[in-house]
């Protein structure tokens, strides 16, 4: 019997230290996924702790999205498989001012379904953003959404930081990808590949300005995840903005001569206006119409405009989310489709 009781104790034991070892392990990711809330069916918030690793991941790159799944479920999710999912989208983007003279960026998503995420980060070496991920490209969907708090249904989350499909940085960057029909580009071999969404996390990592975000992307080359040709457009707290497209051979930068700054899809280099054929102009001058006659636009007002250009195409509602960035008080508001009353408002520091 006496024995009994110490091979019980030790089992015990070592059950204790292996729990106390694993928590210990996995203490960043258990943090960060007890952050993890349900705002509403299909909607996250979620803070980050610790370091993702992106630096480690800039030495090396991705040339394909299967290299970028095997960097993250080696380094973020301890093995766990991950494998992204992307299809086409169609969204529309502006940069222009509200009634205080402050700089904002306003842009929705459209997509077949995107139960979404918005991940708050700080990396140690990097500016902190809030930033938006579409669960669908991590392979979450309607029968396999997460819940709030630690689960094993959530780990995949924990991707989140190299999936933003928009965000906004400390400094007031903010950068979003649109989806184009084509892109004309040359690879240098001797740059380092990124894909479109490990392209903003590098420029809500470590840009300050416009400029500086130009810079960072001219020193990689870049592919796009699922072949979904995309280019962004990218604003600061000045009120600087520029769109970026990959054509005739490389990074080109367009920029607007009126005070606002309008994206959708089509390739609007040297106003070629290449567009897929399908709603991308009607939004365009939707939004242009609005800012023409008054370029100071009230939350209201993009609230209204977002929610009306959303793409319907008479039988499914593609919108998936709409979020406005204050660029220069680092604040925004963010809801689900087109259901502004679900709207909640956030900073960089949650």
């Amino acid at each position: 019997m006496k024995k009994t009781k110490i091979v019980l104790f030790g089992i015990a034991a070592a059950m204790i230290v292996f729990a106390i070892v694993m928590c210990f392990m996995f203490r960043h990711e258990i943090k960060t996924l007890s952050t993890l809330k349900e705002k509403s069916v299909g909607v996250y918030t979620m803070t980050y702790d610790g370091d993702y690793g992106f630096d480690e991941f800039l030495k090396i790159g991705a040339d394909s999205d299967t290299d970028i799944e095997t960097f993250v479920t080696k380094r973020l999710l301890k093995g766990l498989p991950i494998e992204f999912h992307v299809s086409d989208a169609g969204c529309t983007a502006f940069v222009s001012q509200n009634e205080e003279g402050d700089i904002i960026y306003a842009r929705n998503f459209d997509f077949l379904y995107a139960p979404f995420l918005q991940v708050y980060t700080a990396p140690d070496n990097g500016y902190a953003s809030v930033s938006t991920v579409n669960l669908s490209f991590a392979g979450y969907g309607e029968d396999n959404l997460p819940s709030s708090g630690i689960s094993f249904q959530n780990f995949l989350t924990l991707a989140a930081p190299f999936l933003p499909f928009d965000g906004m940085n400390e400094k007031g960057v903010c950068m979003a990808l649109l989806a184009v029909p084509e892109v004309q580009m040359i690879d240098d071999p001797d740059k380092v590949t990124l894909n479109t969404t490990t392209a903003i996390r590098l420029v809500l990592d470590q840009a300050a300005s416009v400029d500086e975000a130009v810079e960072l992307l001219k020193g990689y080359n870049i592919y796009f995840s699922g072949d979904v040709t995309c280019h962004f457009l990218i604003a600061d707290a000045t009120g600087k903005s520029v769109l970026v497209e990959y054509y005739d051979g490389g990074l080109q930068v367009v920029t607007s001569d009126a005070d606002y700054q309008i994206a959708s899809n089509f390739v609007a280099y040297h106003g070629l206006n290449i567009g897929e054929g399908y709603t991308e102009f009607d939004r365009y001058h939707a939004v242009e119409e609005v800012l023409s006659n008054d370029n100071a636009v009230t939350m209201e007002e993009c609230e209204n405009l977002l929610n009306t250009i959303g793409v319907y195409n008479g039988e499914t509602d593609k919108l998936q989310w709409s979020v406005v960035y204050n660029l220069t008080d680092k604040t925004g508001r963010i809801w689900p489709h087109r259901d502004s009353g679900e709207a909640w408002d956030f900073t960089i520091f949650q």
